[in-house]
């Protein structure tokens, strides 16, 4: 279960800097609004993974 959603975690960070980079490329600021978003929910599960991981060790 940790590896699948530290996986899926990433793939959100990193769609989450793709749709920046687009939306910044066609000054669609609302795309790059929401690809910021991403990225923040991407880093936040990811650090909620550390900390499950860190109390389960």
């Amino acid at each position: 279960m940790g590896i699948a959603d530290k996986a899926k975690n990433k793939a959100e960070e990193l769609a989450g800097k793709a749709k920046e980079a687009t939306g910044k490329a066609t000054d669609d600021r609302e795309l790059e609004n929401e690809g910021r978003g991403d990225q923040v929910k991407g880093n936040l599960k990811g650090a909620g993974e550390k900390v499950k991981d860190a109390f389960r060790d």
